[in-house]
């Protein structure tokens, strides 16, 4: 597991099952040996509660050549696994959205990006209060975004740049509706930052993640 999630990451998970499933989610795919060194336990002991996972649906195993010799077998999340992280009631809300496409209009989504972005940005500028520089203010805002169900975590560069990732959005299937709630979330990270923030790795796209960089205006 990466040093950004040990030493940043703010969510917290409690049983091994749930720890499992959350090092899948944050770092991706997984030896037994490499999860059990995480969880402070054996190989063994990991691969254990893989196949107890696995039964239930919600993670499988797959082989993968690593260079010389034979291939290692890698835990992944299945879609029932990703299901287990909080999506903040996504069919609803995308049924909703695409109700008022069709009865009032493009124009209304976007009032309600609009909206949401300056509640979004007048909440997130009120938690920034105090902060003296971009660091502070990274930390914060991975803070924020963790506790609002997006598995948050940053870190600081060696170039003085920062990472912002999130491992999970609970409003994707709302975002693949209609994908002006990235183009906001976008808009307000720079602006309660008061920095440049780059999007390099979206969910959207194809992404195990969202990814954002940040540099200081």
């Amino acid at each position: 597991m990466s040093r950004i999630s040990l030493e940043n990451g703010e969510c917290t998970a409690h049983s091994v099952s749930d720890r499992l499933l959350k090092l899948l989610k944050t770092c991706g795919p997984q030896q037994a040996s490499e999860a059990g060194k995480v969880l402070g336990t054996t190989g063994e002991a990991a691969r254990q509660q893989f196949v107890k996972l696995a039964k239930d649906g919600l993670v499988e195993a797959k082989a993968e050549t690593r260079g010389v010799g034979r291939p290692v077998q890698l835990w992944h999340l299945t879609p029932a696994g990703n299901a287990h992280f909080p999506d903040a009631h996504a069919e609803l809300t995308a049924q909703l959205l695409r109700t008022v496409r069709n009865k009032l209009g493009e124009q209304a989504i976007e009032l309600l990006i609009d909206s949401r972005e300056q509640e979004t940005r007048l909440s997130y500028q009120q938690a920034m209060t105090g902060a003296t520089d971009l660091r502070e203010r990274v930390a914060r805002l991975a803070n924020i975004r963790c506790h609002e169900g997006y598995m948050a975590e940053w870190s600081e560069q060696q170039d003085g740049t920062f990472l912002l990732v999130e491992n999970h959005c609970p409003i994707c299937t709302a975002a693949r509706v209609c994908q002006a709630f990235c183009r906001a979330e976008l808009n307000v990270f720079s602006e309660v930052l008061q920095a440049r923030v780059e999007r390099y790795e979206h969910i959207l796209t194809g992404a195990r993640r969202c990814a954002y960089r940040i540099l200081a205006q």
